[in-house]
């Protein structure tokens, strides 16, 4: 599943990561974007970028090009 497929509302579980830079994977492991850790979609910007996730307690937002770079399974 991708994230840009998630509706407001939407939980997904993080199963892993796309290729990217080094750089930019740790950053969003120290965000507390882990595997195993869920998120939801809780709103989008006007133009659609960036997205509003709520993730272990607390809100992020990511640009839409950099949350694709976390794979995801959906969650009930």
């Amino acid at each position: 599943m991708d994230i840009t497929e998630m509706k407001i509302g939407d939980r997904a579980e993080i199963i892993g990561y796309t290729e990217t830079v080094a750089g930019y994977r740790a950053k969003l492991l120290a965000l507390g974007l882990t595997r195993g850790a869920t998120i939801e979609l809780i709103g989008v910007a006007p133009m659609g970028d960036p997205l509003r996730l709520k993730v272990r307690g607390f809100e992020l937002s990511l640009r839409r090009s950099e949350a694709t770079i976390l794979q995801l399974k959906a969650v009930k």
